[in-house]
């Protein structure tokens, strides 16, 4: 032992220095996260979930836990955050937070920094016991933001910046096995819990699928969540399968409307739902980040829970991409669209007459409240200036409040979310702290604003038939009719108003509606055209962007997922892929969708936005 502690030491006096001593701690893991709340929504752009500061300009509780150093002594402190109003604002943003290290607090403020995730460093803190407890003390509730928290005794021992060297190094800071654990086998794996992913996985494994279903937040329901707050538009029992819809009769909220309160949407209610399916396993909080492949077939999805980082392979000789942004087929090589067609390229009148990149964009939803007495608002003013002519003077924001469908709703969408929160924020703080005419507002305050942003399009997985505009408006019957799309062609736009006050920088948004008759969508729309086994159910079905105007409302996909759940139970019991069900077995799919899933001894007492439906008669072509 004497022997070894003088080769170490000789090694020392030689390089004149040792291995350093370092602790990586990823903040999601914290094990009591106070008012912070973990989000989730950008892992794939900055590699990471993390905690924010989401207060809504009142300072959140702290988050706290108890880590374990290698050893006692002097570390270097740095923390991985982001500045996050510097796109449009130079110098120190709002997103103030300090970090406590075994009661120490270091230079603070952080999250004030730079133009993009750094790691900030915070200062030198000595260690004199190995066990120690971190705090994060969040100084503003204006959405603060920290990853990881890295301590070194090496000075200047910096984790590195770009994305997949840094997931790399993350791996390894924390232990992570090479290899992930097996999550199982199963019949289905349905990637996403919105309605669509809840349906097609509840259809299943009512039909005797063993289904596993991953959803990257712990709350279902996708925009119908308290997290976003949309109300279910469209309408079942409608068509010739008017059975199809009969789920969401089991759980559906039974209040309606947009930016309302949490307990209109009952969570709870959904969760429950899906806990007692005896065929479904639900894993929440785990983001699917890759897949395995045998030529154009996918083998399995890995995915990584959120808190801990680890990886589990979930293997099934079918999938589901109901992530909305067509995630798994994206991962697998499907082909896929984004953006407008040209007016040209299926003959769509509504389409423009270049193909372009627009794309409907995303809300982050709003509401104040009246406090019954005078209520303060800090100061915000962080790039986006408001005045007498321009402000919003609405006491609620919803849908039409819509950013980023000028930029790319995967790879721009921290910006695009970020964005539709620093304007909430500016529009607030003009009406409550220099408008004028103001007394309205004075006993008003944020009841409440989204952080999770709640999108309208982006990818669109190509299945063997693209449903477009002539299918619509003409209504064209197909063989393969499947679900019935019931909402107008409903496309989102800038707002020319909020555009001439804000070219550029648009956060409003109007739509143009084309009403429609109640239409049947092949089924043909719902599956991949270029990778086997890959269903797809939600506003990533095979449209084009014209046609995603009537069929991206929730209740329309909550039948897209009962079709699918009713396909892969075909596709189980015959052993063929989804296609084999359209060219072979397509008169089973029709009894099952003529019998439906359940929902039928329940009356329909749910409320409707039904959105402009036609209720004439069709004349059919």
């Amino acid at each position: 032992m004497r022997k070894y502690f003088a080769l170490i030491l000789l090694g020392f006096i030689l390089t004149g220095s040792a291995k350093a001593a370092d602790l990586f701690v990823e903040t999601e893991s914290f094990s009591h996260k106070g008012g912070w709340v973990v989000d989730q929504q950008f892992m794939d752009l900055m590699g990471s979930p993390y905690l924010l500061a989401h207060g809504v300009g009142v300072p959140v509780a702290d988050a706290l836990t108890e880590v374990t150093f290698p050893e006692v002594g002097n570390y270097f402190v740095y923390v991985r955050t982001y500045n996050w109003t510097s796109p449009w604002k130079d110098g120190e943003g709002p997103g103030k937070f300090s970090l406590i290290v075994g009661g120490k607090k270091m230079l603070s403020p952080l999250g004030t920094e730079g133009s993009a995730w750094i790691w900030q460093f915070a200062g030198k803190v000595n260690i004199k016991s190995l066990k120690t407890i971190l705090k994060l003390h969040d100084l503003t509730g204006f959405d603060g933001r920290c990853d990881a928290i890295y301590f070194t005794t090496e000075k200047e021992k910096v984790p590195p910046t770009e994305v997949k060297v840094l997931a790399a190094f993350r791996h390894k800071a924390l232990g992570l096995p090479d290899v992930p654990s097996s999550a199982g086998k199963y019949d289905l794996v349905v990637v996403g819990a919105g309605i669509a992913g809840m349906s097609a996985a509840v259809s299943a494994a009512r039909l005797g699928c063993k289904v596993a279903l991953i959803n990257d937040r712990p709350v279902v329901g996708g925009n119908n969540s308290s997290d976003i707050r949309v109300h279910l538009g469209g309408r079942i029992e409608a068509g010739k399968y008017k059975e199809l819809g009969g789920l969401q009769k089991e759980f559906g909220p039974l209040k309606g409307g947009n930016a309302q309160p949490a307990s209109y949407y009952e969570d709870q209610k959904k969760m429950d739902w899906l806990l007692k399916e005896k065929n479904v396993t639900l894993f929440i909080n785990y983001r699917a980040i890759k897949v395995n492949k045998d030529g154009n077939r996918i083998t399995s999805v890995v995915a990584q829970q959120i808190e801990t980082g680890k990886e589990s392979t979930f293997e099934a000789p079918l999938f589901s991409d109901c992530t909305g942004d067509g995630t798994i087929g994206y991962l697998a090589g499907a082909d896929f669209r984004m953006g407008r067609e040209s007016r040209d390229e299926f003959g769509e009148s509504t389409a423009p007459e270049k193909a372009d990149k627009l794309t409907m964009g995303a809300s982050v939803q709003w509401y104040s409240v009246d406090n019954k007495k005078p209520s303060a608002f800090p100061e915000f003013n962080y790039g986006v200036n408001f005045n007498d002519k321009n402000a919003e003077k609405v006491m609620m924001g919803e849908w039409t409040w819509e950013t980023g469908m000028n930029l790319d709703q995967i790879h721009d969408f921290e910006r695009i979310r970020d964005y539709g929160m620093l304007v909430v924020y500016s529009n607030w703080s003009f009406l409550k702290n220099h408008m004028k005419e103001n007394k309205q507002y004075n006993n008003r305050k944020l009841g409440w604003v989204a952080y999770v942003a709640g999108k309208r399009e982006s990818r669109r997985l190509i299945g063997d038939y693209v449903l477009k505009e002539d299918d619509l408006v003409k209504n064209v019957a197909h063989e393969d009719a499947s679900f019935t799309t019931t909402w107008t062609i409903d496309l989102h736009y800038p707002d020319p108003a909020n555009t001439s006050n804000f070219a550029g920088k648009e956060f409003k948004s109007i739509a143009k509606h084309i009403a429609i008759y109640p239409y049947a969508v092949p089924y043909r729309c719902l599956y991949s055209r270029n990778i086997d086994n890959l269903f797809m159910a939600g506003r990533d079905i095979s449209v084009t962007h014209v046609a995603l105007g009537t069929v991206r409302v929730m209740r329309t996909t909550g039948m897209m997922g009962e079709v699918v759940g009713m396909a892969a139970s075909i596709c189980k019991k015959y052993n063929v892929n989804p296609r084999g069900v359209y060219t072979s077995h397509l008169d089973d799919l029709k009894v099952l969708m003529r019998q439906g899933v359940g929902g039928q001894e329940i009356p329909n007492n749910q409320q409707y936005n039904e959105g402009g439906t036609r209720k004439d008669k069709p004349v059919v072509k």
